[in-house]
This record gives C-alpha cells, sequence and structure tokens, in this order.
C-alpha cells in the first residue's frame, strides 16, 4: 500500500475520532464528579475544569486540550485553538517566557524534565523548580525498628528504609543520626502516651532562598501515633527586594528586616484574606548568607478566584543568623546551609 493511499485512509479517521473527543468535552447542566479527585503525577496540578464543574489533573505542553480540559495555568501554559474557526481541540502551549538553562540544556518556559531519576522538574519564566520523586518520608524509632536508616539499594533510584542491628549502637545515637536533614526532638519522657513515644522532627529548610516556598516536618504527635507529614508555607525574603540599599553605612550586613507597609500573601492565585507585616532575613555585602534562625508557624486563610476559602500554615520569622555556609550557585537541591532554626514546635 502507498503512502499516500494511507494518509488518504488514516485521516478521516482521525477527524472521527477527534469529534467524537470534542463532543465529550462539552460542559453539561449538571456536574457528575466522582467522589475522590484524581491523585495527578508530581509536578502537575489539581484545578477545577473549565465548565467549574470537577476538579481535574490539568493538561500539560503538548497534550491536546479543550474548553473543559483546561492547560496547567501555574505553568503558565494555555490551549492553542489555531484557526479561530476550530474552537473545540487546542494543543497547550506556553506563553512567551524567559527560558531555562540547566545541566547545559536550554528549556522552554512551561517545559517538564527529569534533573535525575529522583526530581521532575518545570521551567517557568526563567525559573527552574523541582518536586520529588522518592519518598521524602522520616521514619521514627519504633519498637519493632529502633535504628532505621535509609539505604541504597541496587539497581533502584530511590533508597529504602532498613533496620539496623541494635547491638551496634545505643539507640538514641544510630537512631536519631538516621534522619540526616531533619532531627529530632525527642524522646521525651514527659511525652510518653500509652504504647507511644510521641516525637517530631525540626522543620525542614525553606525550599526557596526567595519567594513563597514550602517546609516539611514529620510527626506522630496524633491520636492514633501514626505518623504523618506535615508542610508549612515559608518566605525567607521577596525576590528582587533589593535589600542591600537598606544596609546601613558603616555596617555590612542587614539582618531581619521588616516591610514598612503591611503585604498579602499570594499562592496560585489565591490571596490571604488579612494583611501581614513579616520579617525577612536581609542579605550582607562580605560574602555570608542570611537565613533563619527564629521562627513561629500561624495559621492563615486563603480567598481564591472561584469564591473558595483555604486555610494554610504560614512560617514567621522571629530572627535570622548570618554566615558562611552558604550553597553553590546553581545548587537548587543545597538546603543543608540553613542553620539550625530553634524554638518553633507549632
Amino acid at each position: 500500500m502507498s503512502a499516500g493511499l494511507k494518509k488518504m485512509i488514516l485521516l478521516p479517521f482521525l477527524c472521527i475520532m477527534l469529534s467524537h473527543m470534542a463532543a465529550g468535552q462539552e460542559c453539561s447542566n449538571q456536574c457528575s464528579c466522582p467522589s475522590i479527585p484524581p491523585q495527578c503525577p508530581p509536578g502537575v496540578s489539581l484545578v477545577l475544569d473549565g465548565c467549574g464543574c470537577c476538579r481535574v489533573c490539568a493538561k500539560q505542553m503538548g497534550e491536546l486540550c479543550t474548553e473543559k480540559d483546561l492547560c496547567d495555568p501555574h505553568k503558565g501554559l494555555y490551549c492553542d485553538f489555531g484557526a479561530p474557526i476550530n474552537r473545540r481541540i487546542g494543543v497547550c502551549t506556553a506563553r512567551d517566557g524567559a527560558t531555562c538553562v540547566f545541566g547545559g540544556m536550554v528549556f522552554k518556559s512551561g517545559e517538564s524534565f527529569q534533573s535525575s531519576c529522583k526530581y521532575q522538574c518545570t521551567c517557568l519564566d526563567g525559573a527552574v523548580g523541582c518536586v520529588p520523586l522518592c519518598a521524602m518520608d522520616v521514619r521514627l524509632p519504633s519498637p519493632d525498628c529502633p535504628m532505621p536508616r535509609r539505604v541504597k539499594v541496587p539497581g533502584k533510584c530511590c533508597e529504602e528504609w532498613e533496620c539496623d542491628s541494635p547491638n551496634r549502637h545505643s539507640f538514641m545515637g544510630s537512631a536519631l543520626a538516621s534522619y540526616r536533614e531533619e532531627e529530632t526532638y525527642g524522646p521525651d519522657l514527659s511525652m510518653m502516651r500509652e504504647n507511644c513515644l510521641v516525637q517530631t522532627t525540626e522543620w525542614s529548610a525553606c525550599s526557596k532562598t526567595c519567594g513563597l516556598g514550602v517546609s516539611t516536618r514529620v510527626t506522630n504527635d496524633n491520636r492514633e501515633c501514626r505518623l504523618e507529614k506535615q508542610s508549612r508555607l515559608c518566605m525567607v525574603r521577596p525576590c528582587e527586594s533589593q535589600l542591600e540599599q537598606s544596609i546601613r553605612k558603616g555596617k555590612k550586613c542587614i539582618r531581619t528586616p521588616r516591610l514598612s507597609k503591611p503585604m498579602k500573601f499570594e499562592i496560585s492565585g489565591c490571596t490571604t484574606t488579612k494583611s501581614y507585616r513579616p520579617k525577612f532575613c536581609g542579605v550582607c555585602l562580605d560574602g555570608r548568607c542570611c537565613t533563619p534562625h527564629r521562627t513561629t508557624t500561624l495559621p492563615m486563610e486563603f480567598k481564591c478566584p472561584d469564591g473558595q476559602f483555604m486555610k494554610k500554615h504560614m512560617m514567621f520569622i522571629k530572627s535570622c543568623a548570618c554566615h558562611h555556609n552558604c550553597p553553590g550557585e546553581n545548587d537548587i537541591f543545597e538546603s543543608m546551609y540553613y542553620k539550625k532554626m530553634m524554638g518553633d514546635m507549632a
């Protein structure tokens, strides 16, 4: 069969398939949504569909889209329908934005890629953001596994937990060392409950050095004594804040500046219902970097464009420390340069 004949046969078939797909994506007067929202892959946003009906996984760059199946708005994608006549099926395309250079390769704004088997990354207007593909859980000591530690498994990318023999080390020494970046505060005998030794890790470093990021910790401080991961929003400093101009004459650093005017925080188009005057970590002129030292955690309420409200916890800085233990250039996975944050168990 000639190539021309194959095209003549496949083209009508493809048109019929696209027509059926478009018809299935039109909005109806009645919503019918699954009781449990879909679990989206790492880095894919869960959004309200174009009908304002159900929460769905947003379409990604290069995927087919419709007025119902929206492209990922958090990556600056939009549905390109091409010719004005065709307003039923389009392709997700990135809006104009700065490209990203990562590992010697150039990525367009809105383009996703895997930096390694452990991270899924996205370029967004010149900035690279990544989410882990491996489990980031922390295993607390328990009677059946008093000394957990992560080990590299041959043939697998992600490390897995294994239990050390209790005869090799003392309980506290090996168990607490296994947490690496997230050290525990316990155990504290005053925190003993029936069949439960309550333990909580420290909050991890903020995922971003400027702008809104995320900090996490692990605890079993609940009724079931079950291990759970908690998260909070954090902002070490605003991006493009030009804090160097605020350093006084004769000084090398501005350590913990506070905004002169109240501000509202914004995440994914949702804005806090109240205004705040938070403290931030400043900058130095002698090569040191300033990071949070004492923090507290407070609840915040956000109002979204669709009228819905959501509550998030937010890190508020009490004081910062300036030091030379700074990350290397372009090391977006480095978080060990943060000094230990003290006095925040909220």
